[in-house]
């Protein structure tokens, strides 16, 4: 008989120590899709298209000038100019099948939701773009709340803290929204919490 493989998460959690946001997903894809070692490392995953449109009107924004892989420097250097940590929910997983699809993730150990926001002491505000993601969150700061819908918040007060969860339409293509009101529902976030201007 043949034991499950577990996977550790391969990435440390990117915290700018100034951060006023943490975006969690759930977990990286197979490596083999990776085109970075970062966050959202899929060509085929629109985070960072998103996040062009947003701040730069330019869904390229963050690819590399070939379009087959992303400017990993430029991304972080934004993200830590403008103040976003990102990790995952999970720490180790199972994965039931080859893929990155949430439903096929068996979660063995969760991250330490109270270390990631000691290390960010101005951070209140935290956003999540997946159900998995979401539900797991909840679980770990034991809030007895729903889990939002897309597009919807929460408020609670954890580690003597007060979070604001913000739920946002998942960066993944098979979630079936155009790209476009994707950008238009995250600009709106980043508008409402101060990190856009325009």
């Amino acid at each position: 008989m043949t034991h499950p493989l577990v996977e550790t998460h391969p990435l440390p959690p990117f915290l700018p120590p100034h951060a006023r946001l943490l975006m969690l997903g759930s977990f990286p894809p197979p490596r083999a899709r990776w085109k970075m070692d970062f966050y959202y490392p899929n060509l085929q995953n629109d985070m960072w298209r998103i996040f062009g449109v947003v701040f730069f009107n330019d869904a390229d924004h963050f690819l590399l000038s070939n379009k087959k892989g992303f400017a990993e420097t430029k991304l972080r250097d934004f993200l830590w100019q403008k103040g976003i940590a990102i990790s995952d929910t999970a720490q180790s997983v199972i994965r039931l099948q080859n893929n990155a699809a949430d439903k096929y993730l068996q979660i063995q150990e969760e991250v330490d939701l109270a270390a990631l926001l000691r290390a960010l002491p101005h951070c209140e505000t935290l956003l999540t773009t997946g159900e998995k993601a979401t539900a797991t969150l909840l679980r770990l700061t034991q809030a007895t709340l729903p889990i939002p819908a897309v597009g919807a918040q929460l408020s609670w007060r954890f580690e003597n803290r007060d979070l604001h969860l913000f739920r946002l339409p998942s960066s993944s293509r098979a979630y079936p929204l155009a790209l476009a009101k994707k950008a238009a529902i995250y600009r709106q976030f980043f508008k409402d919490i101060g990190l856009l201007t325009h």
